[in-house]
Protein backbone atom coordinates (compact mmCIF):
# COMPACT_ATOMS: atom_id res chain seq x y z
CA UNK A 1 0.00 0.00 0.00
CA UNK A 2 1.42 3.39 -0.58
CA UNK A 3 1.96 5.48 2.39
CA UNK A 4 -0.27 8.56 2.16
CA UNK A 5 1.19 12.29 2.49
CA UNK A 6 0.42 13.56 5.30
CA UNK A 7 0.02 17.30 5.86
CA UNK A 8 -0.63 19.72 8.52
CA UNK A 9 -2.60 22.62 8.19
CA UNK A 10 -1.74 26.12 9.71
CA UNK A 11 -4.03 28.68 9.27
CA UNK A 12 -6.03 31.49 11.98
CA UNK A 13 -9.30 31.58 9.80
CA UNK A 14 -11.38 28.55 10.94
CA UNK A 15 -13.29 28.99 7.87
CA UNK A 16 -10.20 28.52 5.63
CA UNK A 17 -8.36 26.01 7.88
CA UNK A 18 -12.01 23.67 7.42
CA UNK A 19 -12.00 24.22 3.63
CA UNK A 20 -8.00 23.44 3.47
CA UNK A 21 -8.69 20.50 5.77
CA UNK A 22 -11.54 18.97 3.45
CA UNK A 23 -9.58 19.39 0.59
CA UNK A 24 -6.95 17.36 1.60
CA UNK A 25 -8.76 15.06 3.38
CA UNK A 26 -11.11 14.25 0.02
CA UNK A 27 -7.67 13.24 -1.66
CA UNK A 28 -7.04 9.72 -1.26
CA UNK A 29 -3.52 10.04 -1.66
CA UNK A 30 -3.19 12.28 1.06
CA UNK A 31 -3.98 12.34 5.24
CA UNK A 32 -4.69 15.37 7.04
CA UNK A 33 -2.03 14.90 10.66
CA UNK A 34 -3.45 18.20 12.04
CA UNK A 35 -4.60 21.58 12.16
CA UNK A 36 -3.11 24.43 13.93
CA UNK A 37 -4.61 28.08 14.12
CA UNK A 38 -1.11 29.97 15.47
CA UNK A 39 2.49 29.62 14.97
CA UNK A 40 3.47 28.51 18.04
CA UNK A 41 0.63 25.50 17.72
CA UNK A 42 2.33 24.58 14.49
CA UNK A 43 5.53 24.36 15.69
CA UNK A 44 4.46 21.66 18.40
CA UNK A 45 2.06 19.89 16.24
CA UNK A 46 5.33 19.85 13.40
CA UNK A 47 7.29 18.40 16.44
CA UNK A 48 4.77 15.56 17.05
CA UNK A 49 3.27 14.52 14.33
CA UNK A 50 6.10 15.00 12.06
CA UNK A 51 4.27 15.56 8.83
CA UNK A 52 5.39 15.40 5.56
CA UNK A 53 3.98 18.74 4.36
CA UNK A 54 3.27 22.14 5.79
CA UNK A 55 0.85 24.60 4.70
CA UNK A 56 1.02 27.71 6.66
CA UNK A 57 -0.33 31.48 6.66
CA UNK A 58 1.78 34.32 7.58
CA UNK A 59 -0.59 36.47 9.26
CA UNK A 60 -0.79 34.18 12.57
CA UNK A 61 -1.95 35.14 15.96
CA UNK A 62 0.80 34.11 19.07
CA UNK A 63 3.80 33.34 16.45
CA UNK A 64 3.54 34.79 12.64
CA UNK A 65 4.31 32.22 9.93
CA UNK A 66 7.38 33.96 9.11
CA UNK A 67 8.90 33.01 12.69
CA UNK A 68 7.34 29.19 12.54
CA UNK A 69 8.61 28.15 9.41
CA UNK A 70 12.13 29.47 10.75
CA UNK A 71 12.31 27.69 13.84
CA UNK A 72 10.35 24.67 12.06
CA UNK A 73 13.69 24.38 9.25
CA UNK A 74 15.87 25.31 11.98
CA UNK A 75 15.22 22.07 14.21
CA UNK A 76 12.53 20.33 12.54
CA UNK A 77 12.76 20.53 8.88
CA UNK A 78 9.80 19.93 6.91
CA UNK A 79 8.63 20.86 3.03
CA UNK A 80 6.44 24.00 3.77
CA UNK A 81 3.54 25.52 1.92
CA UNK A 82 3.23 29.21 2.44
CA UNK A 83 -0.71 29.83 1.49
CA UNK A 84 -1.04 33.58 1.61
CA UNK A 85 -3.73 36.43 0.45
CA UNK A 86 -1.28 38.98 2.06
CA UNK A 87 0.13 41.57 -0.51
CA UNK A 88 0.93 44.79 1.02
CA UNK A 89 4.34 45.24 1.30
CA UNK A 90 5.32 44.30 4.81
CA UNK A 91 3.87 41.39 4.29
CA UNK A 92 5.12 40.39 1.12
CA UNK A 93 8.53 40.77 2.56
CA UNK A 94 7.53 38.34 5.35
CA UNK A 95 6.81 35.69 1.99
CA UNK A 96 10.15 36.33 0.94
CA UNK A 97 11.85 36.20 4.66
CA UNK A 98 10.40 32.48 4.94
CA UNK A 99 10.91 31.71 1.29
CA UNK A 100 14.73 32.48 2.58
CA UNK A 101 14.27 30.72 5.64
CA UNK A 102 13.60 27.30 3.49
CA UNK A 103 9.55 27.62 2.89
CA UNK A 104 9.68 25.62 -0.52
CA UNK A 105 6.82 27.24 -2.24
CA UNK A 106 4.19 29.73 -1.98
CA UNK A 107 0.49 29.96 -3.02
CA UNK A 108 -1.90 32.51 -3.57
CA UNK A 109 -5.12 32.00 -1.35
CA UNK A 110 -8.43 31.78 -3.92
CA UNK A 111 -9.65 35.27 -4.75
CA UNK A 112 -13.09 33.95 -6.34
CA UNK A 113 -11.79 34.75 -9.60
CA UNK A 114 -11.07 31.33 -10.65
CA UNK A 115 -12.41 29.19 -12.91
CA UNK A 116 -14.31 26.46 -10.27
CA UNK A 117 -12.27 23.77 -8.62
CA UNK A 118 -9.31 25.42 -10.51
CA UNK A 119 -7.76 26.31 -7.16
CA UNK A 120 -8.64 23.45 -5.34
CA UNK A 121 -6.36 21.04 -7.71
CA UNK A 122 -3.73 23.43 -7.69
CA UNK A 123 -3.40 23.16 -3.97
CA UNK A 124 -3.47 19.92 -3.64
CA UNK A 125 -1.22 18.97 -6.80
CA UNK A 126 1.68 21.50 -4.97
CA UNK A 127 1.03 20.11 -1.52
CA UNK A 128 1.86 16.40 -3.26
CA UNK A 129 4.72 18.09 -6.03
CA UNK A 130 6.61 19.80 -2.01
CA UNK A 131 5.88 16.24 -0.46
CA UNK A 132 8.74 14.69 -2.98
CA UNK A 133 11.50 17.67 -2.09
CA UNK A 134 14.01 16.67 0.81
CA UNK A 135 14.83 19.46 2.69
CA UNK A 136 17.39 20.93 4.91
CA UNK A 137 17.98 22.00 8.21
CA UNK A 138 17.55 25.87 7.80
CA UNK A 139 19.70 26.26 4.02
CA UNK A 140 21.95 29.61 5.00
CA UNK A 141 23.42 27.49 8.33
CA UNK A 142 23.79 24.05 6.22
CA UNK A 143 25.58 26.07 3.25
CA UNK A 144 27.64 28.19 5.19
CA UNK A 145 29.15 24.90 6.24
CA UNK A 146 29.89 23.17 3.05
CA UNK A 147 32.82 20.88 3.04
CA UNK A 148 34.87 23.09 -0.26
CA UNK A 149 37.69 20.41 -1.06
CA UNK A 150 35.43 18.83 -3.34
CA UNK A 151 34.63 21.28 -5.37
CA UNK A 152 36.92 23.14 -7.86
CA UNK A 153 38.57 25.81 -6.68
CA UNK A 154 36.88 29.14 -8.45
CA UNK A 155 40.51 30.84 -8.75
CA UNK A 156 40.21 27.88 -11.71
CA UNK A 157 37.28 29.06 -13.38
CA UNK A 158 38.40 31.65 -15.63
CA UNK A 159 41.05 34.13 -16.39
CA UNK A 160 38.81 36.91 -18.47
CA UNK A 161 36.35 38.85 -17.26
CA UNK A 162 33.15 38.76 -18.63
CA UNK A 163 30.95 42.05 -20.18
CA UNK A 164 27.34 40.90 -18.13
CA UNK A 165 26.71 38.19 -15.79
CA UNK A 166 22.88 36.25 -15.73
CA UNK A 167 21.73 34.17 -13.15
CA UNK A 168 18.66 31.63 -13.51
CA UNK A 169 17.07 29.99 -10.21
CA UNK A 170 13.28 28.73 -8.95
CA UNK A 171 12.33 26.70 -5.98
CA UNK A 172 15.09 27.56 -3.49
CA UNK A 173 15.79 30.84 -5.47
CA UNK A 174 15.47 33.19 -2.64
CA UNK A 175 17.71 32.18 -0.24
CA UNK A 176 20.33 30.84 -3.19
CA UNK A 177 20.40 34.39 -5.14
CA UNK A 178 20.99 35.98 -1.64
CA UNK A 179 23.70 33.53 -1.18
CA UNK A 180 25.55 34.64 -4.66
CA UNK A 181 25.17 38.10 -4.19
CA UNK A 182 26.69 38.14 -0.92
CA UNK A 183 29.47 36.34 -1.99
CA UNK A 184 30.13 38.82 -4.98
CA UNK A 185 32.49 42.19 -4.52
CA UNK A 186 30.51 45.44 -3.76
CA UNK A 187 32.56 47.34 -6.51
CA UNK A 188 31.96 45.32 -9.65
CA UNK A 189 31.01 47.45 -12.89
CA UNK A 190 29.20 44.57 -14.95
CA UNK A 191 25.30 44.36 -14.98
CA UNK A 192 24.07 41.50 -13.51
CA UNK A 193 20.99 39.83 -14.63
CA UNK A 194 18.38 37.76 -12.87
CA UNK A 195 15.60 35.71 -13.34
CA UNK A 196 13.37 33.95 -10.37
CA UNK A 197 10.50 31.89 -10.93
CA UNK A 198 8.00 33.27 -8.44
CA UNK A 199 4.00 32.87 -8.86
CA UNK A 200 2.36 36.83 -9.39
CA UNK A 201 1.54 38.61 -7.72
CA UNK A 202 4.40 37.20 -4.85
CA UNK A 203 7.29 39.02 -7.13
CA UNK A 204 5.79 42.32 -7.15
CA UNK A 205 8.14 43.25 -4.24
CA UNK A 206 10.93 40.74 -4.39
CA UNK A 207 13.54 43.07 -6.05
CA UNK A 208 12.86 45.71 -3.63
CA UNK A 209 13.00 42.74 -0.67
CA UNK A 210 16.41 41.49 -2.30
CA UNK A 211 17.87 45.28 -2.74
CA UNK A 212 18.23 45.23 1.37
CA UNK A 213 19.72 41.69 0.94
CA UNK A 214 23.15 42.73 -0.21
CA UNK A 215 25.10 45.66 -0.46
CA UNK A 216 24.26 45.54 -4.68
CA UNK A 217 21.09 47.36 -5.96
CA UNK A 218 18.36 45.48 -7.39
CA UNK A 219 16.02 46.69 -9.35
CA UNK A 220 13.21 45.71 -12.29
CA UNK A 221 14.12 47.70 -15.85
CA UNK A 222 11.85 49.94 -17.66
CA UNK A 223 11.36 48.20 -21.04
CA UNK A 224 14.16 50.61 -23.12
CA UNK A 225 16.77 51.40 -20.68
CA UNK A 226 20.58 51.04 -21.94
CA UNK A 227 22.58 48.11 -20.59
CA UNK A 228 25.70 50.15 -19.56
CA UNK A 229 23.51 52.18 -17.02
CA UNK A 230 22.76 48.86 -15.27
CA UNK A 231 26.64 48.50 -14.28
CA UNK A 232 27.32 47.17 -10.88
CA UNK A 233 23.59 46.26 -10.44
CA UNK A 234 21.35 43.79 -10.31
CA UNK A 235 18.40 43.69 -12.99
CA UNK A 236 16.11 41.48 -12.04
CA UNK A 237 13.02 40.34 -14.66
CA UNK A 238 9.78 41.40 -13.86
CA UNK A 239 6.82 39.21 -13.14
CA UNK A 240 5.19 38.02 -16.28
CA UNK A 241 7.61 39.03 -18.57
CA UNK A 242 10.92 37.38 -20.01
CA UNK A 243 13.81 39.68 -19.98
CA UNK A 244 16.19 39.63 -23.15
CA UNK A 245 19.04 41.90 -24.08
CA UNK A 246 19.04 43.32 -27.60
CA UNK A 247 21.19 46.55 -29.12
CA UNK A 248 22.39 47.17 -26.24
CA UNK A 249 18.82 47.29 -24.30
CA UNK A 250 16.84 45.58 -21.79
CA UNK A 251 13.64 44.37 -23.26
CA UNK A 252 10.96 43.24 -21.60
CA UNK A 253 8.21 40.75 -23.82
CA UNK A 254 5.59 38.89 -22.99
CA UNK A 255 6.05 36.54 -25.65
CA UNK A 256 4.71 32.78 -25.28
CA UNK A 257 6.07 31.18 -22.09
CA UNK A 258 8.89 29.02 -22.10
CA UNK A 259 8.40 25.74 -19.86
CA UNK A 260 5.75 27.25 -18.53
CA UNK A 261 7.19 29.74 -17.37
CA UNK A 262 7.34 33.63 -17.93
CA UNK A 263 9.84 34.78 -16.99
CA UNK A 264 11.97 32.00 -18.28
CA UNK A 265 15.70 31.81 -17.54
CA UNK A 266 16.01 30.16 -21.48
CA UNK A 267 14.76 33.53 -22.92
CA UNK A 268 17.56 35.55 -21.50
CA UNK A 269 20.51 33.34 -20.99
CA UNK A 270 20.28 32.76 -24.95
CA UNK A 271 19.68 36.83 -25.68
CA UNK A 272 22.62 37.34 -23.42
CA UNK A 273 24.60 34.19 -25.85
CA UNK A 274 23.42 36.23 -28.87
CA UNK A 275 24.14 39.82 -27.76
CA UNK A 276 27.57 38.99 -25.56
CA UNK A 277 29.10 35.84 -26.93
CA UNK A 278 31.64 34.84 -24.93
CA UNK A 279 31.75 37.95 -23.34
CA UNK A 280 28.82 36.54 -21.31
CA UNK A 281 29.00 34.23 -18.11
CA UNK A 282 25.89 32.59 -16.96
CA UNK A 283 24.74 30.44 -13.84
CA UNK A 284 22.08 28.03 -13.22
CA UNK A 285 20.44 28.06 -9.60
CA UNK A 286 18.07 25.34 -7.65
CA UNK A 287 15.19 24.48 -8.58
CA UNK A 288 12.29 22.52 -10.43
CA UNK A 289 12.07 21.83 -13.86
CA UNK A 290 14.72 22.55 -16.97
CA UNK A 291 14.57 25.85 -17.67
CA UNK A 292 17.95 27.50 -18.14
CA UNK A 293 19.54 24.58 -18.93
CA UNK A 294 19.09 25.24 -22.91
CA UNK A 295 20.13 28.79 -22.40
CA UNK A 296 23.49 27.67 -20.49
CA UNK A 297 24.35 25.50 -23.26
CA UNK A 298 23.93 28.92 -26.15
CA UNK A 299 26.24 30.38 -23.58
CA UNK A 300 28.89 28.31 -23.55
CA UNK A 301 28.78 27.11 -27.15
CA UNK A 302 29.02 30.59 -27.82
CA UNK A 303 32.50 30.88 -25.93
CA UNK A 304 30.70 32.44 -22.32
CA UNK A 305 31.55 30.88 -18.97
CA UNK A 306 28.73 28.52 -17.39
CA UNK A 307 28.09 27.50 -14.00
CA UNK A 308 25.56 25.22 -12.25
CA UNK A 309 25.26 24.39 -8.99
CA UNK A 310 25.87 21.19 -7.43
CA UNK A 311 23.39 18.85 -6.31
CA UNK A 312 24.10 18.46 -2.35
CA UNK A 313 24.10 22.44 -2.06
CA UNK A 314 20.24 22.44 -3.99
CA UNK A 315 17.14 22.70 -2.53
CA UNK A 316 15.81 21.23 -5.68
CA UNK A 317 18.53 19.54 -8.09
CA UNK A 318 16.25 20.38 -11.22
CA UNK A 319 17.78 23.11 -13.66
CA UNK A 320 20.99 22.26 -12.61
CA UNK A 321 20.99 18.81 -12.87
CA UNK A 322 19.00 19.23 -16.49
CA UNK A 323 21.92 21.78 -17.32
CA UNK A 324 24.44 19.21 -16.01
CA UNK A 325 23.13 16.58 -18.16
CA UNK A 326 23.71 18.55 -21.38
CA UNK A 327 27.30 20.06 -20.74
CA UNK A 328 25.78 23.00 -20.48
CA UNK A 329 28.05 23.71 -17.40
CA UNK A 330 31.70 24.58 -17.43
CA UNK A 331 32.09 24.15 -13.68
CA UNK A 332 29.63 22.47 -11.20
CA UNK A 333 30.00 24.25 -7.76
CA UNK A 334 28.62 24.19 -4.59
CA UNK A 335 26.48 27.12 -3.62
CA UNK A 336 28.68 28.98 -1.80
CA UNK A 337 31.61 29.11 -4.20
CA UNK A 338 29.38 30.62 -7.40
CA UNK A 339 29.20 33.85 -5.84
CA UNK A 340 32.82 34.39 -5.43
CA UNK A 341 33.93 32.49 -8.78
CA UNK A 342 30.95 34.93 -10.49
CA UNK A 343 33.14 37.72 -8.83
CA UNK A 344 36.58 36.86 -10.64
CA UNK A 345 34.58 37.72 -13.56
CA UNK A 346 33.32 40.98 -12.52
CA UNK A 347 36.53 42.87 -11.37
CA UNK A 348 37.02 44.56 -14.86
CA UNK A 349 34.30 45.59 -17.33
CA UNK A 350 35.67 43.57 -20.81
CA UNK A 351 36.61 47.35 -23.45
CA UNK A 352 34.28 48.32 -25.84
CA UNK A 353 31.34 46.17 -24.59
CA UNK A 354 27.95 47.78 -23.05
Amino acid sequence: MTKKTRVLVVEDSLTVRRHLCALLAADPEIELAGAAADGRAAIELCRTLRPDVVTIDMMLPVMNGLAATEYIMAHCPTPILVVSASFNRGELFKTYDALAAGAVDVLEKPTGSEPEGAWQRAFVAKVKLIARIPVITHPRLRLAGLHRSAATPPATLTKRQAAVIAIGASTGGPAAIVEVLRGMPAAIRQPILFVLHINEPFGDAFAEWLDGQTSLRVAYPADGDPVAAAGGRVVMAPPGRHLIVRDGRFRLTCDPERHSCRPSVDVLFESAAREYGGDAAAAVLTGMGRDGAAGLLAIRRAGGVTIAQDEASSVVYGMPREAAALGAAERILPLNEIGPALGLLAVAPVAGRA
